[in-house]
């Protein structure tokens, strides 16, 4: 096994549960990393020979949630870590938001339906006149 932790892939693609509790978001970097599992891996794709043989692609899983991010845009795996760091803090800004208010349904005006009826039917003489003359076919 290549650097990291000696979990499984089945235990990084657990489903995030919604939160009951508020999230406390660690203030540090490092504070933040103390919460999470590492593992690192080979980041394939294009790249050549560098890429082959570093681990330089980084997955955090946030133990107390259950999120996870992974980084392999860059060929430093420090570069890596604070990437997948700035987003782990980002999705969980995002899941310690509070949820956005029902959408209530509403109608279009009827000064709206009449606009959007009379916009198709000037659409649709410009349409009749594209058409070669002669006959219905």
């Amino acid at each position: 096994m290549r650097g990291g932790t000696l979990c499984g892939p089945a235990e990084w693609q657990r489903p995030v549960l919604a939160m009951t509790s508020p999230i406390d978001i660690p203030l540090t970097d490092d504070a933040l990393l103390a919460q999470c599992e590492v593992q690192t891996f080979r980041a394939g794709g294009p790249g050549g020979q560098h890429q082959n043989v570093t681990d330089s692609a980084v997955r955090l899983r946030h133990v107390p949630t259950g999120l996870t991010v992974t980084c392999r845009a860059q060929r430093s795996q420090y570069l890596n870590k604070m990437d997948a760091l700035r987003r782990l803090r980002l999705k969980l800004q995002k899941l310690a938001a509070p949820p956005a208010p029902p959408r209530k349904a509403t109608r279009p005006s009827r000064a709206a339906v009449e606009r959007r009826l009379s916009a198709k039917k000037g659409r649709g003489s410009v349409k009749q006149l594209r058409r070669p003359p002669g006959g219905e076919e």
